[in-house]
């Protein structure tokens, strides 16, 4: 059990005096950055999504 309290102290400790936290306008572009990539990469994926079922329709349309 005192394993588990001093890696918790450690942990809190490193925390707050090692780890380097972002500013408030690096966070904000980074943010901006993966949210229009997620945009991105979601449009190019409805995008081939709307293509495939095409396809498909056209080859089941084919044998049906």
């Amino acid at each position: 059990m005192d394993g588990l309290i001093i890696s918790i102290k450690e942990s809190y400790n490193e925390l707050l005096h090692k780890v380097t936290w972002p500013s408030f306008s690096n966070l904000l572009s980074s943010t901006t950055l993966v949210l229009i990539a997620s945009a991105i990469i979601a449009t190019i994926v409805l995008i081939m999504d709307v293509i495939s079922n095409q396809v498909l329709s056209l080859i089941y349309g084919l044998f049906i």
